[in-house]
């Protein structure tokens, strides 16, 4: 059976530009639409964070202020309540082991930028991935948890790469504007990524080789379906 690691962030608070904390947490349709679409295929899932911690849900991400409609905060929920038991107890990054999984795959909210992006145990991984070319995906602010992963000179182990991520004009028009911690396309072409955006709340996914990226919440189904074509499960 192919089996698929979701790396979920554990922050639930986000220090803003001015100093400020925000609360965050995981994005719920990123987790549940690619879980969703991931396991209907016949594939194992299993979810890590930092610490073993239950991971926190952006209230956000299931409420009209969110952008998210109330019908589909409800099939959010569902999914969720049915992870319960894996949410609750998920495993530790540091015990992962990459060769019992076939691809990693990590979902966003702005919580990634808080823990993951920092993560030795995710940089760990994501290097023997890189390696090894095992399918790495991220998606909207997951893939700011690239950033993890530098190589022994210190630069980005995915520098030359093409790539998307929640864009800057996305941020602006519906995220954190200019109170984010840092723009993440913006950082990821400093890091020296190649990113390509597709228009603001679109459907983006980009594959460059074993790297498959999505922009935004939008892109959650696609991506995943991505993954799966890269495993030759659809």
């Amino acid at each position: 059976m192919t089996k698929i690691l979701m790396v979920i962030s554990g922050a639930d608070s986000l220090r803003l530009a001015d100093g400020s904390t925000h609360p965050t947490g995981y994005w719920a349709e990123e987790v549940a639409a690619s879980h969703q679409v991931l396991t209907a295929a016949g594939v194992q899932v299993s979810i890590a964070t930092p610490g073993g911690v239950r991971p926190t849900v952006d209230v956000l991400s299931l409420d009209e202020r969110g952008g998210v409609p109330e019908a589909d905060a409800r099939r959010f929920r569902a999914c969720l309540d049915g992870l319960a038991d894996q949410l609750s107890a998920p495993l530790a990054l540091s015990d992962v082991r990459l060769a019992d999984y076939d691809a990693v795959h990590l979902p966003g909210g702005h919580a990634p930028m808080a823990d993951l992006a920092q993560d030795a145990d995710l940089g760990r991984l994501l290097n023997e991935a890189d390696a090894a070319g095992t399918t790495v995906a991220a998606l909207c602010h997951g893939v700011a948890a690239l950033l993890s992963a530098e190589r022994q000179d210190g630069t980005f182990t995915f520098a030359g790469r093409t790539l998307t991520s929640f864009s800057d004009a996305e941020e602006r028009q519906g995220g954190l504007g200019d109170n984010t911690p840092y723009y993440l396309e913006t950082r990821l072409r400093e890091r020296g990524a190649q990113v390509r955006t597709g228009p603001a709340w679109s459907s983006t996914v980009v594959v460059d080789g074993s790297l498959i990226t999505g922009q935004n919440p939008q892109s959650s189904t696609a991506t995943a379906e991505a993954v799966l074509k890269a495993l030759g499960e659809r």
